[in-house]
């Protein structure tokens, strides 16, 4: 009787548990599942709209920030579903909302927004995202709030403090980011990818139905009392509550963007390495979103001082650093930033009675810090500025944060403030002539920050004046003491400067020299010489004479795809006719300018220049009308890929004459470009020769010629004409690489095909 009783006990017993696990299995699994195709999406679509804005790092930027924008109203959406419908109202509102972008996949480009502008690209952009992506990316977006708030209503043991739940979310981002890179890339096709996000988005729609039903049919949990909740002070929300949700998730977002902005302009602009501090900041949700975080904020801020100062540090001393160290130096440090503002969200959050108000406020302040460097600050600054204003806002947060009385931080700002300010009116005004030295600023901007780290450890008050010292100088000797001028558009900053290696102006985008021309007075009297990869010596150069050779010494109409300073055009006729697409309306104004470069005002003046991208604005010109086409289009380091994918050469070859030439500029540090265009080029049946970068004994004597990597393609061998005379044109290498196509490429392994493992560059 007894061993009856204690087995129904265990069955009792034994029930809810299982009926516990089955519950949390749904709900994670079905939230897990959401956030991986919310965040496959992105990049997903982002490359799918690359090739109607060339491949610009700005496109990116712009996908981060309407993203951000809808999952602010996805949780809007979810919040007012929480707040005014019952849990059986709310599904049945919801699976209309599933069948509805249903109707949107799978997803494709829409057809209605046509050709993007020469201005104004980034709110064509959004139109263009919202049309084709938008209803069904807000229809995943709602989920995790709204699965959340509904686990909260079940009599699940931990239904007080549902937040663990986030970082199942997150872990499905993370996931379907790093998936994304290594798998789902690299093996399928955009088609493929959109038909598989189709299926998943119909699983998914089941999966809430589910968790739905569940909590409709199962056990509901009685009011929640202080005594549940983790943080029982938290059970009632505040304004200055909102304020510091806000504040929290817009340093850390705003910084995502910013951060993405600067590894691509001045490190090293990859695509792949766009979705790196997505994925970075992904993660900090999963360390921090439980029951027990697995670091203190406490004890992280007394870090932060050091590892921001690290990273201003290195500002200063880009050259003397390899860039896989700068790269690790930034990544960690937005890391471990973006972990601090989360730990301090995490711990400021609200019982679970406002969980979708804070989530909706979390999402509101990710989606202002968003559109602060997406949007704003490129019209504000004229240069990357809001990088270390953002760093410089988590430092003092997290110096703030530390004091116990609040007053001497208000006196060390207002004493900051007056120091700052008599710094400036002295170096302005040349009153020390010392601090009129860009090096003397840099020295002292590096010393005050590096004072300030230490001096926190003690005094925070006397941390903040040294800090607000170095920011000033930091930010005197950008805007007046660095002998550049900086522009910036939608496709990044472009600097044009005086050379540190003799009488030479330079025009530079991120870390690629676009052109130089000599300023020495002699040289001035004729027309510019070209240097860098356009001299005489180099491919490009080789290549259009060789086709002007064939011609009897001129050619009829050539095109140039990507103006740069214009230095090509140095090697033309004067009976030449000559086109030259340019995407960024910056550069031609740049180029264009004689006060600044004259190899359009002296060698071609007469030529024209189309702006928009080159796919869709070569596309109107008639077929068979050049001789000679170069593909010179570069993004900082990285040429955008749709200008190189089987669909865009069969373009070129249309608008060529029968024996007409393509040439394709592929020098590039990051990546190997050669077997990408050679596969191309073998399975369209056409002819290649390939011109690795050298390093000349000219080249190794002058500090402005550089080695380019340059590939011809033609219809017949016999096209290539004296380039076949030359032993520095080989045949190129398709090794093992698929062709690229519109609907296919394979960045990651471009990369890991440039790496050269056993030479790999410990320190500059």
């Amino acid at each position: 009787m007894n061993k009856s009783c204690d087995l129904a006990d265990k069955q009792i017993a034994y029930k809810p548990q299982q009926s516990s696990f089955v519950l949390l299995a749904v709900f994670s699994v079905s939230i897990f599942l959401s956030a991986f195709l919310l965040f496959s999406i992105q990049p997903y679509f982002s490359k799918l709209v690359l090739p109607k804005l060339g491949g610009s790092p700005g496109v990116w930027s712009v996908a981060i920030v309407f993203f951000q924008g809808v999952l602010l109203l996805g949780y809007s959406y979810a919040h007012a579903l929480t707040k005014w419908a019952s849990t059986r109202s709310a599904l049945i509102i919801h699976s209309l909302l599933a069948i509805v972008a249903f109707a949107f996949l799978p997803i494709s480009i829409t057809s209605v927004m046509g050709s993007p502008p020469a201005e104004g690209q980034a709110m064509w952009l959004f139109a263009l995202f919202a049309l084709s992506v938008g209803v069904p990316f807000f229809a995943v977006s709602a989920n995790a709030p709204l699965l959340q708030a509904w686990f909260s209503r079940t009599d699940h043991p931990h239904a007080a403090d549902p937040y663990f739940l986030y970082g199942s979310s997150n872990i499905g981002s993370f996931a379907s980011l790093f998936l994304y890179i290594i798998l789902i890339e690299p093996s399928f096709s955009l088609t493929d990818q959109g038909v598989l996000w189709m299926y998943g988005f119909g699983i998914l729609s089941v999966m809430i139905a589910s968790c739905g039903l569940l909590v409709i049919n199962g056990k509901k949990r009685s009011s929640p009392s202080e005594t549940e909740f983790a943080n029982p002070k938290n059970v009632d929300v505040a304004k200055t509550d909102v304020i510091w949700w806000i504040v929290l998730a817009a340093l850390p977002s705003g910084l995502l963007v910013s951060v993405t902005a600067h590894i691509s302009v001045d490190i090293a602009s990859a695509p792949f390495l766009w979705v790196i501090p997505l994925a970075l900041f992904l993660s900090t949700f999963v360390f921090v979103f439980r029951q027990e975080p697995l670091v203190s904020y406490k004890t992280l801020s007394r870090y932060l001082p050091f590892i921001i100062t690290a990273i201003i540090v290195s500002s200063f001393l880009p050259a003397a650093l390899p860039v896989w160290f700068s790269l690790i130096l930034h990544l960690s440090a937005f890391f471990f930033i973006a972990l601090y503002c989360h730990l301090l969200l995490f711990q400021k959050r609200p019982d679970a009675r406002h969980l979708t108000a804070f989530y909706l406020w979390m999402s509101f302040g990710g989606f202002l810090g968003g559109c602060f460097t997406s949007l704003l600050a490129p019209a504000v600054f004229n240069w990357v500025a809001e990088y270390p204003l953002f760093l410089l806002a988590v430092l003092v947060l997290s110096l703030s944060m530390r004091l116990e009385n609040k007053n001497e931080l208000k006196v060390s700002a207002l004493v900051s403030l007056i120091f700052c300010l008599g710094f400036l009116g002295l170096t302005s005004t040349g009153l020390i002539p010392a601090f009129q030295s860009y090096g003397t600023n840099v020295v002292f901007a590096i010393l005050a920050f590096v004072v300030a780290s230490v001096l926190q450890i003690k005094s925070i008050p006397l941390a903040v004046i040294f800090l607000s010292l170095g920011a000033t100088a930091t930010f005197f000797n950008h805007q007046f003491k660095v002998e550049s001028s900086f522009d910036r558009s939608f496709f990044g900053v472009v600097k044009v400067q005086q050379s540190e290696e003799g009488p030479f102006r330079l025009m530079m985008h991120g870390t690629t020299v676009h052109g130089a021309m000599s300023t020495k007075p002699e040289d001035l009297k004729h027309k510019p010489v070209p240097l860098t990869y356009y001299h005489s010596s180099e491919g490009m150069a080789q290549s259009l004479g060789a086709m002007q050779a064939r011609r009897g010494g001129s050619i009829e109409h050539g095109a140039i795809i990507g103006l740069g300073t214009g230095s090509m055009l140095c090697h033309t006729k004067p009976d030449e006719k000559w086109t030259t697409f340019e995407i960024d309306s910056l550069v031609v104004k740049i180029a264009k300018n004689p006060d600044k470069f004259r190899f359009v005002s002296d060698c071609a003046p007469n030529s024209e220049i189309i702006i928009g991208d080159a796919r869709l604005t070569l596309a109107d010109m008639p077929d068979g009308e050049l001789d000679y086409l170069l593909v010179d289009a570069f993004s900082s380091d990285s040429i955008p890929v749709h200008l190189m994918t089987q669909e865009a050469i069969r373009l070129y070859f249309r608008k060529l004459k029968p024996d007409g030439i393509l040439t394709m500029h592929i020098s590039n540090q990051n990546m190997n470009l050669e077997e990408a265009v050679a596969a191309t080029a073998k399975s369209e049946g056409l002819a290649a020769v390939f011109n690795p970068a050298t390093t000349t004994k000219l080249i190794a004597s002058h500090p402005h010629i550089h080695p380019s990597a340059v590939i011809v393609l033609a219809r017949d061998e016999a096209h290539f004409g004296k380039l076949l005379d030359s032993d520095r044109w080989i045949k190129p290498q398709a090794g093992d690489m698929r062709p690229w196509t519109d609907d296919y490429s394979d960045v990651l392994s471009a990369v890991l095909k440039a790496v050269d493992f056993d030479k790999i560059k410990f320190w500059n």
